[in-house]
């Protein structure tokens, strides 16, 4: 017979009766505080339970298998079951005495399972269709060396992808074509490879989007999409990438950042203060500033900041005065006429914006002397030059191009960098040049040259239409780089300004200034700082007249 005490009041909780003075809950509620009250939220499981204080988790989460850290379902073991199959297994392995690596050996065969396995045979050797050698067969009835270097391999590859994709896009075909027309086969394929994986992700497919995925980071944005940029904007399907403006900003930070800290942030401001009015000018029609243009303009605020910093111990614009600006000016008298308009817009723009109080440039001038100050050839020279690029064979085509045109008829890097396969004119042997307003007659000697130029020019398979193509420019329509062009005469150790400058004194010197400027689309005062500031005497009508 239970006995309860008499009823005090009802649970707060579940509403029974209280048989203890002083009790809020009744038994069941108070043994289920009691419980609830030593436990806590483990951190393994997340459920409320009696946590262990050797190791902050309840008895389940505590057990852990000591190889992998796994947690243990039974009591009294100290390894997973997964880990104790693990080590069954590996005990019943014994090393293959052909292949010398754990595995089951077969009873039959003494081996493990993938050595007692019988290969599958090889397909016997065929005579090749393209070299007629017996060899292995790779493809359509060609060996594998045959078949790496056969035209159709773009293609067939093409075909392959376009069977893969859901809805292949409608350029695919036309894309893969261009690639064969201007890579090898291998390079192609590889390339065909890699935009099948854009094609194939989750992204629209459309010309603009594959194009920009394409792109790598870096200053190249990779050859398939340099490839797709030049397919797409030839068939007027994208819009052309901003690759060359990012190498152009990567090359103005660079040298921002290699101004020292206290004068880099008005460096800065100027850049875009350059930026800003060459977004201006090309609004209003008139000439903005090149890239090239800028980059100068700061690499000669990094060269005055670094100049100050070391030599005048100066790591502010303010300090800076008229004789820091002739000492720095002095370094290099050659180009003071060019630092000392960079640094006239330098200041004149610091001072507006309040950084330095006066303009230590104000009233500084760079006159100098307007003549030609350059290097020219002599006669000598020149007949050496002109025999080793007219009768050497062993003189590059490109170099004995460049060579001939620049030192008989004063053609210059950028006319020949721009001279297209067009501007040819065999019926009358001339080229156009440039800005020149007359095509230019071409003697036997550069004529001869010139079809060099274009023999070489043909075993490269390229498509570009300049008569200059060199390997990074072969499978797309860019001209060749001031750089290569640059090097193109170092075997003679001659900058081609040289030979320009000698062909034009000799012009100006023997003709009309006026009528050369004419003939070479240059500006008379261009033309007349050629002139002598003497006289041949050999020239004068009295000496002529002598015996």
């Amino acid at each position: 017979m239970r006995l309860v005490g008499k009823r005090q009041r009802d649970c707060v909780d579940c509403g029974a009766p209280v048989g203890y003075i002083g009790r809020e809950h009744c038994c069941h509620c108070t043994r289920r505080l009691r419980a609830q009250a030593a436990k806590a939220r483990c951190p393994g499981c997340g459920w409320d339970r009696i946590v262990l204080p050797e190791t902050d988790r309840c008895m389940l989460c505590s057990r852990r298998c000591r190889e992998c850290g796994g947690p243990i379902k039974f009591r009294g073991e100290t390894v997973c079951r997964p880990c104790q199959k693990r080590a069954t297994l590996a005990a019943a392995k014994s090393t293959c005495p052909r292949c010398a690596k754990p595995g089951y050996l077969r009873e039959s065969t003494g081996w493990c399972g993938p050595c007692s396995r019988p290969r599958p045979p090889k397909y016997p050797p065929r005579i090749c269709v393209s070299c007629g050698e017996l060899r292995r067969h790779a493809a359509h009835g060609m060996c594998g060396r045959c078949w790496q270097r056969h035209p159709d391999r773009p293609f067939v590859r093409g075909e392959t992808l376009a069977a893969a994709l859901t809805e292949p896009p409608g350029w695919l075909g036309d894309f893969v074509a261009y690639l064969a027309a201007r890579h090898c086969p291998a390079r192609a394929c590889r390339m065909i490879a890699t935009l099948a994986r854009l094609l194939e992700d989750e992204h629209p497919n459309h010309p603009q989007s594959v194009l920009e995925r394409s792109r790598r980071p870096g200053r190249s944005m990779g050859s398939l999409a340099r490839a797709l940029e030049a397919f797409f904007t030839e068939h007027g399907l994208a819009m052309a990438t901003d690759q060359d403006q990012r190498l152009a900003a990567g090359r103005r930070q660079k040298r921002i950042d290699a101004t020292p800290g206290p004068m880099r942030v008005a460096v800065a401001a100027f850049a875009e203060s350059m930026l800003h009015n060459r977004d201006r000018a090309r609004r209003a029609g008139t000439r903005p500033r090149s890239d090239r243009t800028i980059e100068s303009a700061l690499t000669i605020v990094r060269d005055l900041a670094h100049f100050l910093e070391a030599q005048r111990g100066k790591q502010d614009w303010a300090l800076v005065d008229v004789t820091d600006i002739e000492a720095f000016l002095a370094e290099l008298p050659n180009t003071r006429a060019r630092r000392l308009t960079v640094l006239g817009q330098f200041f004149r723009f610091a001072r507006n914006r309040r950084v330095v109080l006066v303009d230590p440039t104000h009233g500084m001038s760079a006159k100098r002397h307007r003549g030609f100050r350059g290097r020219t050839l002599t006669i000598t020279q020149q007949r050496d030059l002109f025999r080793r690029w007219s009768a050497d064979p062993a003189a590059h085509p490109y170099e004995a191009l460049f060579g001939l045109l620049a030192i008989l008829h004063g053609v210059s890097s950028r006319e020949l960098r721009l001279l297209q396969v067009d501007h040819i004119d065999t019926s009358d042997r001339s080229i156009r040049l440039g800005t020149r307003p007359h095509p230019v007659p071409l003697d036997p000697v550069s004529w001869n040259a010139l079809q060099r130029s274009l023999d070489h020019r043909d075993t490269q398979r390229t498509n570009n239409p300049h008569v200059i193509v060199t390997r990074g420019t072969k499978a797309d329509r860019r001209p060749a780089s001031e750089a290569y062009m640059s090097h193109l005469l170092d075997p003679c150790g001659l900058p081609p300004k040289m030979l320009r400058s000698t062909r034009l004194a000799d012009l100006v010197n023997t003709i009309d200034p006026k009528l050369v400027a004419a003939a070479f689309g240059m500006r008379p005062e261009g033309a007349m700082i050629y002139l002598a500031d003497h006289l041949d005497e050999g020239r004068l009508p009295d000496h002529l007249a002598q015996p």
